[in-house]
This record gives C-alpha cells, structure tokens and sequence, in this order.
C-alpha cells in the first residue's frame, strides 16, 4: 500500500511540473523575515535559445507583515559583456483595504511581477534585484522591509 501511495504522489508531482510548459527558468532565494536595503538578491540565468523570446517575472512571497500597498524594486540585467541596464520598478501590492494580491490560500501570498517582454537573450546573464521602499515623506530607505520573505525570477517562453 505504501508503494502505491508514493507512486501516486509521484505521478501527481510529474503532471503538476509538466503543465508549465512555458517556464525556461524559475527560482526562488529568502530574504529571511526581512529584506534590508542593502541585500541584492542575484540570479545567474542558463544560457538561453538566442533565436526565441522570452518573458520576464519578478515573483515574490510576502506575507500580513508587509506593512504597505506598493513595493519598489531596482531590477538589474547584467549582459555578457558587462553592460548592466537598471530599472526602477513599482508594484502595487495590496487592495485599498490592506488585504495582499497574490495568490495563496494562507496569509502567504505568491505574486508574480511582470518585468519584461519580448527579450532575446545571447550568452550568459544575471539579474539582481533589491528593494527600494521609502516611508512618505522620508528620504532614506527602510532599512529592514518586513513582510517579505522570498524572491524570485522566472523566465517564459514566448510562443
């Protein structure tokens, strides 16, 4: 009985997996409880088909700690050749009733950033990725952004 119970969880998490036929790439690394001004969360890309596209998503975990609607980020891709171009980013990530967006059943939420679209890739890249949230009305960073535990980068295939 114990084989055939693992063979059907074995068979479920192959069918889950398979359906994602667009992801290229798709990894998470945690910030701990919270992510400080100073962590730059870095991804080292595989080489990629220089002849396809490809879409481009900052995913992230947070959780009820998050303590404010939007999120800014400073998104970096580094090229081959050194050539590093940076993007200021804002996303929205709670309804005007403080409840997160993202998907999750707990006060865990998944959200899945749209960052890119229609890129090629030729040789071997890396992204990195810190955030950037302010208080109103205050010049420096929050030092220590609760709320927000993973980060991540995914890559699809256009079709």
């Amino acid at each position: 009985m114990r084989i055939k119970s693992s063979g059907i969880l074995l068979l479920g998490a192959i069918l889950l997996f398979s359906c994602d036929k667009k992801r290229v790439f798709d990894e998470y690394k945690s910030v701990g409880s919270a992510w400080h001004k100073d962590s730059v969360v870095s991804f080292d890309l595989p080489v990629l088909d220089s002849t396809k596209k490809y879409n481009l998503f900052v995913n992230l975990r947070d959780n009820n700690n998050y303590p404010f609607n939007n999120l800014f980020l400073i998104v970096a891709i580094e090229t081959p050749s050194g050539f590093t171009k940076v993007d200021t980013l804002e996303y929205q990530m709670a309804n005007p009733d403080g409840t997160l967006l993202g998907n999750g059943f707990t006060d865990i939420k998944e959200s899945k950033l749209f960052y890119k679209e229609d890129v090629k890739f030729k040789g071997k890249y890396k992204i990195h990725i810190k955030q950037a949230v302010r208080e109103s009305g205050k010049i420096p960073g929050v030092e220590a952004l609760e709320g927000i535990t993973d980060v991540g980068f995914r890559i699809e295939q256009k079709d």
